[in-house]
């Protein structure tokens, strides 16, 4: 049985400029997905830094609320929320509003540095 502890998993600063702690990669771990999942934080006031990737990924924001930018399109999210990101697409996340944004990201296939190009 694999169990990964998010308070266990080691903390970085991702090169979109948000805190991130990885749960689960392929790569890394014993488990036969094709997806990475990771859980990552941002401050009231900031913004992540535009970037992409060649793959899909998923947002789904636990805590707090702000501004999400894909391509052209901006939108208001908040908790609840699930975001879709195609492959490809410029995006960032803007945290517009009073405390920290908490969300889950899942990107699949499973995220790889050279496949994210930090704009």
């Amino acid at each position: 049985m694999l169990i990964k502890r998010l308070k266990d998993s080691k903390e970085i600063t991702a090169g979109d400029r948000t805190r991130l702690r990885e749960l689960l990669h392929p790569a890394r771990d014993a488990a036969a997905v094709r997806y990475s999942l990771a859980v990552a934080w941002l401050a009231p006031g900031k913004q992540s830094q535009a970037h992409r990737l060649k793959t899909t990924e998923v947002y789904y924001l636990v805590r707090g609320s702000g501004v999400m930018h894909i391509g052209d399109e901006s939108a208001e999210v908040a908790a609840g929320d699930a975001v879709y990101i195609p492959p490809q697409s410029v995006q960032w996340l803007e945290n517009s509003g009073e405390e920290e944004i908490e969300f889950v990201c899942i990107v699949d296939p499973a995220w790889r540095p050279e496949e994210e190009e930090i704009l």
